[in-house]
């Protein structure tokens, strides 16, 4: 199921619609915060509230995919893996992380900043008016790397070893992040457990990222040797304790600096350097990027492969 949902967002890609999945889970997710969340509570009653949130979230997600999976293999074994591998596929975004950067990329090469800020807008959370080629780059290359943890990798991870339901579980998890998971006024207390919680997820996934990223420098005759120090030396430094691993790596890999100053709301912002800037940030990255996203998934498939061939064995 997890090979099949690879090559079916590979040729179909994420729907953009409202009855996708995941945009039905943030749906849910908006209307338990409109009627648990109080901004004038104290900060315990606003933990409990995001806790009880994160509880409803979880069941409900784990239960509709359970639900879904049980039925499917009532009708025929085929049926459950046919149909757990089209609703995986909802959980993993490699198609959709590959087409918003090279569009960015395709706009940085032909001069059109307006449209390459624009753009890259909408995979960060930072300002971009602003920004120019490098940086417009780096946001990008960023993200993505970023997003081989959480948009690839950890929800293959839960399917291979708890199935469909326990990857739709995760999926919920690291919405609830995306959507509460915020150190600001609003969100420190009643997204801390959600918050908490997609660090736990991630912890395993995120490393098991930064050891493939090393070996897919090594198959794209990248900088292997600078990926495994920029891994060592940087990771830690990220505020997050995964996203270290893979923006680390991949800046190693490629032999460029990622992390510095980000404005969020006209608000300065530095997060650690990740990586040496061995080369200024150019678009060509962001295709290096890409294809190290495609290669690190490739190589997760065949060891998952392999590691179940070993326990048949044994």
């Amino acid at each position: 199921m997890a090979l099949g949902a690879v090559i079916i967002d590979r040729l179909v890609g994420d729907p953009r619609t409202s009855l996708h999945p995941v945009v039905m889970l943030g749906t849910f997710i908006a209307w338990l915060e409109r009627h648990l969340l109080a901004v004038n509570h104290p900060a315990m009653r606003k933990t409990m509230a995001g806790a009880v949130l994160v509880a409803i979230v979880l069941i409900t997600a784990y239960g509709v995919a359970w639900l879904i999976m049980a039925a499917l293999s009532a009708i025929h074994s085929w049926a459950g893996y046919i149909g757990g591998a089209v609703l995986l596929s909802f959980a993993i975004s490699p198609r959709a992380l590959a087409e918003a950067g090279r569009e960015i990329a395709g706009f940085l090469n032909s001069g059109n900043m307006e449209q390459a800020r624009f753009k890259v807008g909408w995979i960060v959370g930072r300002d971009t008016a602003a920004l120019d080629t490098p940086e417009v780059t780096r946001a990008t290359v960023e993200t993505v790397a970023e997003n081989i943890v959480d948009g690839i990798i950890s929800p293959l991870f839960y399917a291979i070893i708890g199935g469909v339901p326990l990857a739709c579980l995760y999926r919920a998890v690291n919405t609830m992040d995306s959507m509460v998971g915020y150190k600001n006024e609003k969100y420190r207390d009643f997204g801390m457990v959600a918050a908490r919680l997609d660090d736990v997820f991630n912890y395993i996934p995120a490393r098991i990222t930064g050891l493939l990223i090393i070996m897919a420098a090594a198959l794209l005759r990248l900088d292997t040797q600078g990926a495994w120090k920029a891994i060592r030396r940087d990771a830690v430094k990220h505020p997050s304790p995964n996203s270290g691993f893979s923006e680390a790596g991949v800046a190693g890999a490629l032999g460029v600096r990622l992390g510095g100053l980000n404005y969020y709301g006209g608000v300065a912002s530095f997060r650690a350097y990740m990586g040496e800037a061995k080369h200024e940030l150019r678009p060509v990255h962001i295709e290096q990027t890409i294809q190290i996203m495609y290669v690190v998934t490739t190589l997760f498939i065949i060891a998952a492969f392999a590691c179940k061939g070993l326990f048949a064995l044994s």
